[in-house]
């Protein structure tokens, strides 16, 4: 089965993702893993891609998907996949299409992980950070034992500054923008499942798992 997962920044694609790689047993492929991963690997799909984010300048879709494409067709992909965080526009998902396509394979299902706006606001501007350990806390929902302070090593903690509420909204106003249009392309080749993304991470996976089952 070939899955792609949806939804706007703070919706918990990569816990969710992980959690169905292990439960269905198919390889999860994380766009940010690819891009970073193709910093450093030296090929020429990997020293294009490094070019442009060198720059600060989007990697163009034909070099995303013929990346997502060269990563598919790894031996852990034989059973399925999950695409996490791709694709990111219409043309992108039409480019996987025909990529796909040509290799005799497709998108089996899409799962739309649903979040409001107020609550991804709430979950990604309350994000905290160690500045040792790298260990997350949340202001509401897993603050620190004590304020500024990590539990596990005592280090800093700090806002990322695509963390702040101002940024955040930003953040989700683009993918509302460019993104959420990807609910529509699939949602009339009848491939989205709507989850609610506003309850805990197990109810999401038992309803995700319903819905693929």
């Amino acid at each position: 089965m070939n899955i792609i997962l949806l939804g706007p920044p703070g919706a918990g694609k990569g816990t969710q993702a992980a959690s169905l790689s292990q439960e269905l047993g198919l390889a999860h492929i994380a766009s940010g893993d690819l891009f970073r991963q193709a910093q450093n690997s030296g090929t020429k799909l990997g020293n294009i891609a490094k070019s442009y984010m060198e720059k600060g300048l989007l990697v163009p879709d034909e070099v995303t998907v013929k990346m997502v494409l060269e990563r598919i067709a790894a031996p852990d992909c034989a059973k399925g996949f999950i695409l996490d965080g791709f694709p990111r526009t219409v043309e992108q998902a039409e480019a996987l299409e025909t990529a796909l396509g040509t290799e005799n394979r497709s998108i089996d299902r899409v799962v739309y992980i649903k979040v409001s706006k107020e609550e991804l606001t709430r979950r990604l501007s309350g994000r905290w950070i160690c500045r040792d350990c790298q260990a997350p806390y949340h202001a509401i929902d897993m603050p620190p034992k004590v304020a500024g302070k990590c539990d596990r090593c005592g280090g800093e903690l700090y806002q990322r500054p695509d963390d702040t509420e101002e940024t955040v909204r930003k953040r989700i106003e683009v993918y509302l923008s460019q993104t959420a249009p990807l609910i529509d392309y699939y949602g009339k080749k009848g491939k989205v499942s709507e989850i609610n993304g506003a309850q805990g991470i197990g109810g999401v996976s038992r309803e995700m798992l319903a819905a693929l089952a």
